[in-house]
C-alpha cells in the first residue's frame, strides 16, 4: 500500500482549507478547553508551594534586573532576561489584547492580571529548573531549558531505568517540536504580520518587506547567540519604552476617564453592571478572553523562555528565576495592560463594550491612539510598534530553537543550517500566509505545554530546595546567595555535572552523553 492510499484509508478525505478548519478547531479546543485550566492549575499550585514567591520577593526582582547588566562568563542575567522578553512580546500584545477587550468586554483585563500573578510562579519554577539542570556548551555559553531538565532531573539516580527512559524521551520530543515551531513557523508569522502593517499602512511591496527582513536578520543570527543578546539588549527595552511613554501620554490626556475605566474593569470582571460584556456574552466571555490572552501572551508555562532563562550566569538558580518572573509581569500586567486602556480610553465612536469595532485588532488600537492623540503620525508609530515587537520575538526564537538543537545533538554546523532556515522562514513568511502550517506549529506549542508541565510538577521538589537554599542564606544575611550543590543537605539527590559547585569557574563543558 502507497503512502497516498494509506492517508485515503486512515484520514478522511479533506481539502486543504478543510483540513486547516479541523485543525484549527482542535487547536481552539485544546488550547482554550484544556490547557487554560492546566496552566491556571499549576500557577496555583505553585504559587502555594513557594509561599507566594512571586510576591513576596517581588522588591527582590526589580532589584536584581535593575543590576543585572554585569557581563560575566556567559551571558548577563539582563541579556537573558531580554531575551526571553523578546520572545514574550509580540504582536499579541497589541491584536490579542484588542480582541480579548473587544469579545470578554473591559473585565477581561482584571482576569489578565489574575492569571499573570499566577504565571509568575510558574515562570519562577521553570526558569530555576532550567538554571539547576543546565549544562556549559563549547562555545562557553550556558543552555538549559525543558528538555534539558527532563532528562537531566527524571535521569537521576533515584530514578533509574523507566523514569530515566522517559526523561529522554520526553526532552527528544519537546525539543524536535520547539525547533519545527519556534525555529521554522513562528518567524513565519511574526514576519507576515509586519508585511502586511507596512503594506496596508505605507504600501510597501511584501517581496520589498521580505528582502529587508532577510538583510537585516542573517548577518545579527549568523553572528550568533552573543550577538542576538547585544542586539535584543537595547531593542526591547527602547521598543517598550517608547510604546509605554505614548500609553502614558494617552493616560494623562484622557486622565478624567481613568478612574470610571478602572470601575468598568472591576464592574465586568465580576458581572456587576450590565453594558459591559464583550460581544461574546458577559462574565464568562470576560474570564475566558481574558484568562486566555494572559496565559498565551506571557508564555508561562510553555517553556520557551526557560530556554534563554539558562544562559545567564548567576551565582543562584533563584536569581534567573525570580528575574524571568518579572519578565510576566512586563508582559501582562504593563505592556498589555497599557494596551487594554488605550482601547477602553477612546471615545464610543471607537470602542463601546459590546459593539463590533469597525476595524481589525491593530487598527483597532491604532483608532484608539489617533482618539486621543491626533495626527499622521500614529500610522507611522503603530508600524514601527509591530515592527519592533514582532522582530524582537523573531529574535528570541532563534535563541530558544538552537539550544534545543544543540539538545537534539547539532553541533557548529547544525546551527548554521537553523540560523539560514530561520532568515529564509523570516523572508518566506512575509510573502506567503501558510496557514495550515501555523495551526500545526500550534498543536506542537500545545503539546510542548503538556510535557513541560508535567515536568514541572514532577521536578518541583527542586524548586523548591533551590528556594529554600536562597531564603536560607537571605536569612542568614547573605546580600548575593550563592549555590552549591555538592553536599547541599536540602536538595533532593545528588545534582549531576559540576555547574554548581564551590569552584564555578573551573566549569568544564560538558555533553549529555557524558552523565
Amino acid at each position: 500500500m502507497t503512502a497516498a492510499s494509506a492517508a485515503h484509508v486512515f484520514l478522511p478525505a479533506l481539502s486543504g482549507t478543510e483540513l486547516t478548519q479541523s485543525l484549527t478547531s482542535f487547536e481552539e479546543f485544546v488550547s482554550g478547553r484544556i490547557l487554560i485550566w492546566l496552566l491556571l492549575a499549576v500557577g496555583l499550585y505553585l504559587t502555594i508551594r513557594t509561599r507566594g514567591v512571586q510576591v513576596r520577593l517581588f522588591g527582590r526582582a526589580v532589584h536584581l534586573v535593575a543590576r543585572s547588566r554585569h557581563q560575566r562568563g556567559s551571558l548577563s542575567s539582563f541579556q537573558a532576561f531580554v531575551i526571553g522578553l523578546g520572545g514574550r512580546v509580540g504582536t499579541g500584545n497589541i491584536a490579542g489584547v484588542a480582541l480579548a477587550v473587544t469579545l470578554g468586554g473591559p473585565g477581561a483585563l482584571f482576569w489578565m492580571w489574575i492569571v499573570a500573578l499566577l504565571g509568575m510562579a510558574t515562570s519562577f519554577a521553570e526558569s530555576t529548573l532550567a538554571q539547576v539542570f543546565k549544562i556549559r556548551a563549547p562555545d562557553g555559553i550556558f543552555r538549559g531549558g525543558p528538555a534539558y531538565y527532563m532528562q537531566r532531573g527524571l535521569g537521576l539516580r533515584g530514578a533509574r531505568g523507566g523514569t530515566a527512559r522517559l526523561g529522554r524521551g520526553m526532552g527528544v520530543v519537546f525539543a524536535a517540536m520547539l525547533v519545527f515551531s519556534y525555529g521554522l513557523i513562528f518567524p513565519m508569522v511574526q514576519s507576515n504580520t509586519i508585511a502586511l502593517t507596512l503594506n496596508e499602512g505605507h504600501r510597501v511591496p511584501v517581496a520589498t518587506t521580505a528582502i529587508a527582513l532577510m538583510a537585516i536578520t542573517a548577518p545579527i543570527l549568523l553572528a550568533g547567540m552573543r550577538v542576538v543578546a547585544r542586539v535584543t539588549e537595547w531593542l526591547v527595552p527602547l521598543m517598550a519604552g517608547v510604546y509605554l511613554a505614548v500609553v502614558l501620554v494617552v493616560i494623562v490626556v484622557s486622565a478624567p476617564r481613568v478612574p470610571g475605566v478602572f470601575a468598568d474593569i472591576l464592574a465586568g470582571a465580576l458581572g456587576l453592571k450590565a453594558g459591559l460584556a464583550g460581544t461574546a456574552g458577559g462574565l464568562f466571555a470576560a474570564f475566558l478572553n481574558g484568562t486566555k490572552r494572559g496565559l498565551f501572551s506571557n508564555e508561562a508555562g510553555q517553556g520557551s523562555s526557560p530556554n534563554g532563562a539558562a544562559t545567564a550566569d548567576v551565582a543562584h538558580p533563584v536569581t534567573q528565576g525570580l528575574i524571568q518572573a518579572l519578565g510576566v509581569f512586563i508582559d501582562t500586567i504593563v505592556i498589555c495592560t497599557a494596551t487594554g486602556l488605550t482601547v477602553l480610553l477612546a471615545g464610543p465612536e471607537v470602542y463601546t463594550p459590546g459593539v463590533e469595532p469597525r476595524w481589525a485588532e491593530t487598527t483597532l488600537v491604532q483608532h484608539a491612539l489617533a482618539d486621543a492623540l491626533p495626527g499622521g503620525w500614529v500610522v507611522w508609530f503603530m508600524s514601527f510598534v509591530v515592527f519592533t515587537f514582532a522582530y524582537s520575538s523573531v529574535l528570541g526564537y532563534s535563541a530558544f530553537a538552537e539550544i534545543n538543537a544543540t539538545y537534539l545533538g547539532g553541533g557548529r554546523r547544525t546551527g548554521v543550517v537553523l540560523r539560514l532556515a530561520m532568515t529564509a522562514a523570516t523572508g518566506l513568511g512575509a510573502v506567503v500566509a501558510l496557514e495550515l502550517a501555523w495551526v500545526m506549529a500550534d498543536i506542537a506549542l500545545a503539546l510542548m505545554t503538556v510535557l513541560n508541565l508535567i515536568a514541572l510538577l514532577w521536578l518541583s521538589r527542586w524548586v523548591l530546595a533551590a528556594l529554600r537554599d536562597y531564603d536560607a542564606q537571605r536569612a542568614g544575611g547573605a546580600s548575593e546567595p550563592v549555590f552549591v550543590a555538592p553536599g547541599n543537605a536540602l536538595l533532593p539527590d545528588e545534582l549531576p555535572g559540576d555547574v554548581w559547585t564551590a569552584d564555578r569557574a573551573r566549569a568544564r563543558v560538558v555533553s549529555l552523553d557524558e552523565e
